[in-house]
């Protein structure tokens, strides 16, 4: 057997590890989330409606 055997760490076999201690900038509560798509859904169905007369 060969003793000045040099060895090598091991690695995470290409496994990446996510950190649930990350915190966000910007948070949103969920309900800031539903109104601003009814905000966004209620501004596309004007455009559709009055967005000809209106742009061109």
């Amino acid at each position: 057997m060969v003793k000045d055997r040099m060895t090598m760490p091991s690695s995470g076999g290409g496994l990446i590890r996510y950190f649930e201690d990350y915190k966000s900038k910007i948070t949103l509560k969920p309900g800031h989330v539903i109104v601003l798509c009814i905000v966004v859904m209620i501004i596309i169905i004007l455009l559709h409606a009055y967005g000809g007369a209106m742009l061109g």
